[in-house]
């Protein structure tokens, strides 16, 4: 009898302040902006489309706000582990690749050309970044054996652990895979057998429904419609930063 595997959906929180203006948020404890709470809500639509057994999520709020909804289209509690909580970026959480550089010349050339050796200053070491997310990962598929977790967690932490897991030289992995959508999800086929890597099954499936328009009439076709997010300010603000700067590097941040 072949051991069962487990499916592991990965998604990326929803959006935040900082993350619109491409700002690391990293240990920073950053609430969804409204688009984020908007993709919070996708998810939760696409979950109650897609039964998952279980779901686990960091600890930082916008982890939870994004698995919560989820959680709750599912009829289960998320499970939270502090291992899958994103990188802590040192001295450049809430500043611009641009703004980091300023400050600590050479930063970003050295971090662009190898991300794994060369950190932002006072960062996370990347590979004990992968080591504990992969873990925590392969602890759900250990937990779960032949069925479907929805997990919510962080661009950086979980592009780390996938190249770990797969066999991709970490230095690599911002180039390899560039970033992880918010709220979209990353799929995996995880072995019993640990020895064994996951299988990767689709890398940033959206979970919004694409809405066509009929070229005829110029007219939208009928069919479910999600709810309209009502006026909702934002009820926490991130702590007081820099404004944003003009310089922003391509590259993805969290």
């Amino acid at each position: 009898m072949i051991p069962a595997h487990t499916e592991l959906s990965l998604v990326r929180h929803g959006r935040t302040v900082w993350h619109a203006e491409n700002r690391y948020a990293g240990s920073s404890d950053i609430p969804l902006d409204r688009t984020g709470r908007d993709q919070a809500r996708a998810l939760a639509l696409w979950a109650g489309e897609h039964p998952h057994d279980a779901v686990a999520c960091s600890p930082l709020r916008r982890a939870r706000a994004t698995a919560l909804p989820a959680a709750a289209a599912l009829g289960v509690e998320p499970v939270v582990l502090g291992d899958l909580s994103e990188a802590d970026f040192g001295l450049a959480e809430g500043l611009t690749l641009a703004e980091t550089d300023a400050r600590h010349p050479g930063a970003a050339h050295a971090f662009r050309a190898d991300p794994a050796a060369h950190p932002l200053p006072g960062a996370e070491d990347p590979a004990a970044v992968a080591e504990r997310v992969r873990a925590a990962l392969r602890g759900l598929a250990d937990e779960y054996p032949g069925r479907r977790v929805l997990v919510v967690a962080h661009n950086t932490a979980l592009r780390l652990a996938l190249c770990s897991w797969l066999g991709i030289p970490l230095a690599h992995y911002r180039r390899v895979l560039p970033r992880l959508d918010n709220g979209a999800v990353t799929r995996l086929r995880v072995p019993a057998d640990p020895a064994e890597p996951p299988a990767l099954l689709a890398l940033n499936l959206p979970t919004r429904r694409e809405t066509r328009t009929d070229p005829r009439t110029h007219a939208s076709p009928a069919g479910p419609r999600r709810p309209s997010d009502p006026a909702h300010p934002q009820t926490s603000a991130p702590p007081a930063r820099p404004g944003p700067d003009t310089r922003r590097d391509p590259g993805p941040s969290d």
